[in-house]
């Protein structure tokens, strides 16, 4: 999957600005961005949904939006809300959502059977999905989604609204997919689940704003992270902040972390600055993480624009 130059306006707004993506076969490859960065508008064009102001999409192949509608049964789409009927049965939705992706009748009842036991869905395929925990409608959701067995899987913030247990279950049943061959292209504002993902793209208002894999994205920060202890955190993040050269100061429980701008030397100076105020205190370098990565890769637009980071 390739765009070149995706750009999406909605009058005066441009919610997508430019987006040149390369997704790779069978990866995860994740959207990690705050809500209004673009990332759902960018999938809904991906599935041909909605119709790009500016750009080129090619999807497994075809070019979207034009041969949009013969990608329809070869992509699957799970949005984060629950969509679907909730006054039918487990059972009743997978049968409904095979016979809707043009399943051969006589497939219909194995594969929904296949789908119950892979999901764990099975002791509750009798139940109305709208009585389900949030867990279990994920679950579902995700079954009905691959239920025609699609090349591509889009997720749209899936794991918004469930609990860290059913999350990881979650996460566990993509890497199943994404090893069977599937390719999955999933957004998120989790940073533990962009984390997971083999490729990542970060949007920041419409732009892409970095673009690798984990480990690559975190290396390019290397030796621009500190960590700093002190008895008074909140007069050390003052003082850090006031700082030159320094991107950001975020506190985790009574430490610092610190982001600093690129071609940063003074962590001596820093030093003393801050052992002035608390002579206990300390900072040193430490592996940069990808919460420090999505601060820098937001921080420059930001600031140009005089925003606070």
């Amino acid at each position: 999957m390739r765009t070149r130059g995706l750009t999406r306006r909605f009058g005066a707004l441009v919610a997508v600005n430019g987006v040149d993506l390369a997704v790779p076969r069978g990866n995860v490859y994740g959207f990690l961005g705050p809500n209004g960065s673009g990332k759902s508008t960018t999938i809904r064009m991906l599935c041909g949904l909605l119709t790009p102001s500016a750009g080129e999409i090619e999807v497994l192949g075809l070019s979207i939006p034009r041969q949009a509608e013969a990608l329809k049964r070869r992509i699957g789409y799970m949005t984060q809300k629950f969509s679907l009927f909730e006054d039918l049965s487990v059972r009743e939705n997978l049968e409904f959502m095979a016979t809707v992706q043009d399943l051969p009748r006589h497939e219909v009842k194995t594969r929904v059977d296949e789908l119950l036991a892979d999901y764990r869905l099975a002791d509750r395929q009798k139940q109305l999905a709208g009585t389900m925990s949030g867990g279990q409608k994920q679950r579902l959701a995700l079954a009905c989604a691959v239920v025609h067995r699609p090349e591509l899987l889009f997720l749209d913030e899936p794991t918004s609204a469930v609990d860290p247990e059913s999350r990881r279950d979650f996460w566990e049943k993509l890497f199943e997919l994404a090893d069977a061959g599937t390719t999955l292209l999933v957004s998120t504002h989790y940073m533990d689940e962009a984390e997971r993902c083999h490729r990542l793209a970060i949007l920041d208002q419409g732009a892409l704003v970095a673009d690798g894999t984990p480990a690559q994205l975190a290396a390019e920060l290397d030796g621009r992270t500190l960590l700093a202890m002190s008895a008074q955190p909140r007069r050390a993040a003052a003082l850090l902040a006031g700082f030159a050269g320094i991107a950001s100061v975020a506190q985790v429980g009574n430490q610092l972390r610190v982001l600093t701008g690129p071609g940063f030397a003074h962590l001596d100076e820093l030093r003393a600055a801050l052992q002035a105020q608390d002579p206990a205190a300390s900072v040193h370098q430490v592996a940069p993480s990808l919460e420090d990565v999505f601060v820098a890769a937001t921080h420059g637009r930001r600031a140009a624009r005089g925003e606070a980071a």
